[in-house]
């Protein structure tokens, strides 16, 4: 045999080796857990309960910048189907406790009483409540309107100065 052949027999075989739990582990990594994701009746409601968790002011709320788009992509394709189940089942509680409540689905009541409701959710189902408004804050700030007209935003890279003094009323800066 030839040294070429050698090498080139080491290769394919050290190729053949490795290729079995290579493939066996792109396939388990790629799509681990996407859950179905959200309805579009899911979806409706969860951007307006962004919306009440940011609203529109002097800057766009979380409803203009897409939240409820960046919750159900973030729980379908990062969370495990058990936390997605748990959520969504939490925008269900949400809606029955809007119609014992006011006798009205969330999307018909007034901004007071989606306001009144959320507090009532924060105290009788806190984890869903901390969740969705720790994933309404997070979607929202990473959003380019969140980081642009929310925060203030410096696009040129310059040093870092980590006691700026700050004016009472400014906006915090997008890092």
């Amino acid at each position: 045999m030839k040294r070429r052949e050698i090498i080139k027999l080491a290769a394919l075989s050290a190729g053949a080796l490795l290729a079995p739990g290579s493939v066996t582990s792109l396939a388990a990594s790629s799509n681990a857990h996407p859950g179905p994701g959200a309805t579009p009746a899911q979806e409706t409601l969860l951007a307006e309960l962004v919306e009440v968790i940011i609203p529109t002011t002097d800057t766009p709320g979380a409803k203009a910048a897409g939240v409820e788009k960046f919750i159900v992509r973030l729980l379908r394709d990062c969370h495990q189907p058990e936390e997605q189940a748990r959520f969504y089942k939490g925008l269900a509680d949400l809606e029955a406790d809007a119609l014992k409540t006011f006798a009205l689905p969330f999307l018909q009541l007034s901004t007071a009483q989606r306001t009144e409701l959320l507090k009532l959710c924060s105290v009788r189902d806190k984890a869903f409540f901390l969740k969705l408004k720790q994933l309404t804050v997070t979607g929202y700030f990473t959003s380019e309107i969140g980081a642009t007209q929310a925060l203030v935003y410096l696009p040129i890279p310059g040093r870092f100065e980590g006691s700026t003094p700050m004016a009472p009323g400014q906006r915090a800066w997008a890092l």
